[in-house]
């Protein structure tokens, strides 16, 4: 039986690339693609993919965001992040979303394979260096305990943010979320209530800093 596979990354040459590698294998089947987050979660609903390997940050909708949706709605999709990001904020809110895996792109081709594998066999696959990572962190914990604060933000309230960080108009996310102009006007001076933050480049910087969109995109 085929795996079938989702590829979700804002950059198609890449989306091409893994396409033509994966389908070298005949048990490998990619059965869709999505350039950001929102339309990951559209497809995954329609196509029931095996496997969505997803790229953490896009456009529109993160990767983070899109792997809450879709673990939420079905936890027998396995989700494989891969990225260029290996900053630990970014790792441990994508391992908390709910992925079975997180490569790095410069990883080679064979460990996304062997990454598949042992996803489909139900367990997780972290990569050399994300696994170095957080043995690091879980040591620095343990001499000097931290935790990350959590987010005083709904979901709703990062997918907006995210929205009007990458500087998307009222109207334009109002569309987007299928609400009215009035509620994402709500949701703004909700986030810099919480926030403590009084203008649109903080909450740009605070959503920079907390993995929700990227200076890439």
């Amino acid at each position: 039986m085929k795996t079938r596979i989702l590829l979700v990354d804002d950059h198609k040459l890449m989306r091409d690339g893994l396409r033509a590698l994966l389908e070298k294998h005949s048990h490998l089947e990619v059965i869709g693609e999505a350039p950001n987050g929102r339309l990951a979660v559209e497809l995954t609903a329609r196509l029931k993919p095996d496997v969505v390997i997803m790229d953490v940050t896009m456009p529109d909708m993160n990767g983070i965001e899109a792997t809450r949706r879709i673990v939420g709605e079905s936890e027998r999709i396995k989700i494989i992040a891969l990225s260029m990001h290996a900053d630990r904020r970014f790792v441990a809110e994508m391992l908390n979303a709910g992925v079975a895996g997180y490569l790095l792109k410069d990883c080679a081709y064979e460990e996304l394979v062997q990454a598949l594998h042992t996803v489909m066999a139900d367990q997780t696959y972290l990569s050399p260096v994300i696994a170095g990572i957080l043995v690091e962190d879980y040591k620095t914990r343990l001499s000097k305990p931290r935790t990350l604060d959590p987010s005083p933000l709904t979901p709703r309230e990062r997918e907006a943010l995210q929205l009007l960080a990458e500087g998307k108009a009222t109207k334009t996310i109002a569309s987007m979320l299928k609400v009215s102009d009035k509620t994402i006007e709500t949701y703004r001076q909700q986030i810099m209530k919480k926030l403590n933050l009084h203008s649109v480049a903080q909450l740009t910087k605070y959503a920079l800093r907390e993995g929700l969109t990227s200076l890439e995109i």
